[in-house]
């Protein structure tokens, strides 16, 4: 056991985890960002689709785990008490949130899709089989930066409002709980560490619980997409199968890593006694298998770019309309594609 005090650095094997861990988001991170830019700018007229979110919340969310790793190195080394507390809480507690909250989306998203033919009475309008890319009317006189901008103009169902509200209340409590950990570094009966340990437990039962409802509804638009012959449907059907088991492995890993284990909370160094290489071992099952795999799975099945759009301006009303509307469903561009085959699907057996 290598017992670290106040004012030194980590083990060597750790510092080659951290490095390799942040390495890995990095990369995750660009490779995200890339891929939003390139679909930006092969239909930069429709805003912000769903696509281009779940880009966005993937590399956010993987950016914030490599300054995460960058910088709990620095602070191991430099002693900073802040980061031993609420900063080090809150940069590692970010990210987190943004990753289980696009996880969160998604399982809302296939909600929607299994239980489309019971909510014919959603509230304004909204079709849960709309494709991935939304058809949108644009005036010509609107500039590319409010297009750019436009996030709000995503047309959303009540489910992903409420997985809107759930990720901002999330936030909230943590931002809470940073404070109370501040709080208790002074002379109170408040316990930090403990504030801290509540906060990742009830986390990790809700990531655990992330990871079932994903389990239960990929299992169920799996069987009703293999009710449909192409092989378009029998490649998406196997994305999905396949986000699901990772997701359910990858959450349940880091969820028992987090109840069983203090690794969520290594930022508090100076007061652990750290045996190097099962430390290692264990940040590499709760980083890399619990969020970067997820999240580079997301990225594989979202791949495919999105077909160029073709538009045409009427100089009479200087309206840009869409020459094939049809061509965003056709193309369907990740695994949300599977809306496109629950249309097939809702033809083929109506539910």
């Amino acid at each position: 056991m290598l017992e670290l005090r106040e004012g030194s650095c980590y083990p060597k094997a750790l510092v080659g985890v951290n490095v390799g861990l942040a390495c890995v988001d990095g990369v995750i991170a660009a490779l995200a960002f890339c891929q939003l830019m390139r679909i930006h700018s092969r239909n930069s007229q429709l805003g912000w689709t769903r696509q281009k979110v779940f880009h966005l919340m993937i590399g956010s969310s993987n950016l914030g785990y490599f300054f995460y790793f960058v910088l709990s190195l620095v602070a191991a080394c430099k002693g900073w008490l802040c980061w031993s507390n609420s900063c080090g809480f809150i940069v590692v507690a970010f990210p987190k949130i943004l990753f289980v909250a696009a996880f969160f989306l998604i399982l809302s998203f296939w909600v929607d899709l299994c239980h489309q033919s019971n909510d014919d009475d959603e509230d304004e309008g909204y079709n849960p089989q709309e494709a991935l890319l939304e058809k949108r009317r644009t005036d010509s006189k609107t500039n590319g930066c409010r297009r750019c901008f436009s996030f709000w103009a995503i047309h959303t169902g009540s489910r992903q409002r409420i997985v809107i509200l759930v990720t901002v209340i999330v936030f909230a409590i943590m931002m809470a709980c940073a404070v109370l950990i501040w709080i208790g570094m002074g002379k109170n009966p408040i316990d930090s560490e403990v504030v801290a340990q509540v906060y990742v437990d009830l986390f990790a039962i809700a990531v655990l619980l992330l990871g079932g409802a994903l389990a239960c509804y990929g299992l169920i638009l799996f069987l009703k997409m293999r009710k449909v012959r192409s092989e378009r449907a029998s490649s998406e059907m196997w994305k999905v199968a396949g986000l699901a088991i990772v997701s359910v492995v990858c959450f349940t890993s880091s969820a028992i890593v987090t109840i069983s284990t203090n690794i969520p909370l290594i930022y508090h160094w100076h007061q652990e006694e750290i045996d190097g290489v099962y430390t290692s071992l264990l940040l590499v099952l709760y980083y890399f298998i619990g969020s970067s795999v997820p999240s580079a799975f997301v990225l594989w099945v979202m791949r495919e770019l999105p077909p160029p759009l073709v538009i045409n301006q009427e100089q009479e009303s200087r309206t840009i309309t869409f020459i094939r509307d049809d061509s965003v469903i056709v193309h369907p561009q990740s695994w949300t594609a599977a809306t496109s085959m629950s249309n097939q699907v809702s033809r083929a057996s109506p539910i």
